[in-house]
């Protein structure tokens, strides 16, 4: 870690603020009439790779491991079929290994019907960046099944997951060894418990079965914390980001975190846990929820728990009565705003409407939400933009504690922390009689108590997304060449597996 002198940063970071403010508009402006703002037609994974190359052209990396950054190691499609009401179904499904760098290669499995396999190699690549960035030892994987789960009863759709989980375990793409699911869109914890339970009728000599797949129930090998674990990690984010006054007003945001007015976009598992923490216990003011339906809208904010109860009761925003409801649920990306975060779907801001969105600071809690020129737009306006291969870290970092826990076969806490308490029960009783005052009950029980499971699991994702954006930070303020954060936390992450590969003699 280098330390530098405030007045050092504060000088250089007005510089890149100068830099990055000056001409924005009239560049945007002149690129439009020249007819160089139409959106190129880039798929899923040439974005990604786009941005990687923008981290490259800073350092210097042999052309060599640059090629093996950006290729897919192993990508496999299956189809196989299933009997549903009577009649047999073909079913398609991908899993994608973009680096064994580390093993085993981590990321989660999506159920949807829009899924290809250029999103999943897009995303397999992305998780090889995301766990190097938060220093995390696994190689990124993705895998998806073209299906909607809507239309199918929860036991066709166990009849499924089990049918794809033998497919992927036949061929070598699912084991605790060399390739770890977790849950993604469309799947969840039960999903999780199928393929772990078929994974161990498969291989009932394996001892470290549950560790196959991470994101299970807690009763069935999860841990605790895991649900929630990347809204809970877009929260402690922000909240690190609001610990830097000069980043702040950099983004041209005032106050604290407290203060901020947020746009979520998408109230699945991790814009709900988003929302609802930052609301909650940071104070924050969410003024807008956009959905797939539209969006919902109270500029004095909205009770998240209440439309998310809504949510589950209704399968629709619609008809919610404590807000302005609106059909038209893009518009809402474009609303004045403090913080934008889109927790959705990947390309939800392109060029068409990058040059609309008002919001100081994105925080890219979804894969992918910024196409790549949209990015290039955004950043000639001066939009901060807090990237998603770091901010939606969170999933795969409690993953690994998970992971950890089922290899050891022993929860987190479970040795130390009565011991714990017994320390500090000690530590109270002494300051007691120092002090010569009586401490209250709930005080007492409040300082002797020892951590549990859940206490070990958010202090340990804290610390990672913490450290994570410090070295991040370090990068951007220390490199004239980078002028974005994404940029500098995907140089973070290429600096590490180049390493990585030169160690282990790739090179």
């Amino acid at each position: 870690m280098l330390f530098i002198k405030k007045s050092a940063i504060d000088k250089k970071l007005q510089i890149i603020a100068n830099k990055r403010h000056e001409h924005a508009d009239k560049l945007i402006s002149d690129d439009r009439e020249n007819g160089m703002m139409t959106e190129e037609t880039l798929s899923f994974s040439q974005s990604v790779d786009r941005m990687v190359e923008r981290a490259l052209d800073v350092i210097e990396i042999d052309e060599g491991i640059a090629s093996a950054l950006k290729s897919c190691n192993s990508v496999i499609q299956v189809r196989f079929p299933v009997q549903i009401k009577g009649k047999i179904e073909v079913f398609t499904g991908w899993r994608a290994v973009h680096s064994t760098h580390r093993l085993p290669a981590k990321g989660g499995i999506r159920y949807a019907p829009y899924a290809d396999q250029d999103e999943v190699e897009a995303l397999a690549a992305l998780m090889t960046y995301k766990c190097a960035i938060v220093d995390v030892p696994f190689g990124g994987s993705k895998g998806a099944l073209l299906i909607d789960p809507r239309n199918y009863s929860r036991d066709e759709m166990q009849l499924i997951t089990r049918r794809f989980t033998l497919e992927l375990v036949r061929k070598g793409f699912l084991s605790p060894a060399t390739n770890v699911p977790a849950p993604d869109v469309g799947t969840g914890q039960r999903e999780m418990s199928w393929m772990a339970d078929t994974y161990k009728h498969l291989h009932p000599e394996d001892v470290n079965y549950l560790a196959c797949v991470t994101g299970k129930p807690v009763h069935h090998g999860g841990i605790r914390g895991r649900t929630e674990a990347t809204g809970r990690g877009v929260q402690f984010v922000i909240q690190e980001f609001f610990r830097h006054p000069d980043d702040v007003q950099k983004a041209n945001l005032k106050g604290s975190l407290g203060d901020q007015k947020i746009i979520m976009q998408g109230l699945g598992n991790v814009g709900y846990y988003a929302s609802k923490f930052l609301s909650e216990e940071d104070g924050a003011t969410i003024i807008c929820v956009v959905e797939r339906d539209g969006l919902l809208y109270n500029e004095s904010g909205l009770d998240i728990e209440s439309i998310h109860q809504y949510i589950i009761e209704n399968k629709t925003i619609k008809g919610y009565t404590e807000a302005q409801f609106d059909e038209n649920g893009a518009k809402g990306l474009e609303l004045d705003c403090d913080i934008l975060i889109p927790a959705a779907l990947e390309a939800q801001i392109t060029i068409e409407n990058a040059g609309r969105i008002k919001a100081r600071l994105i925080v890219e809690a979804a894969n992918g939400p910024v196409t790549y020129q949209a990015d290039e737009v955004l950043n000639k306006k001066g939009t901060t933009i807090l990237p998603d291969a770091y901010v939606n870290a969170g999933g795969v970092t409690v993953s690994y504690f998970e992971w950890i826990r089922n290899l050891s076969h022993i929860r987190f806490g479970r040795m130390q922390r009565r011991q714990d308490e017994m320390r500090n029960q000690q530590y109270v009783s002494m300051l007691e009689e120092i002090t010569g005052t009586s401490i209250s009950e709930r005080t007492k029980n409040t300082l002797k108590d020892g951590a549990n499971e859940i206490d070990i699991v958010r202090s340990g994702l804290d610390d990672t997304m913490r450290h994570a954006y410090q070295e991040i930070r370090e990068i951007y303020l220390n490199n004239e060449k980078i002028r974005d954060y994404r940029t500098a936390a995907y140089v973070l992450a290429v600096t590490k597996i180049a390493r990585s590969y030169t160690d282990i003699g790739i090179y």
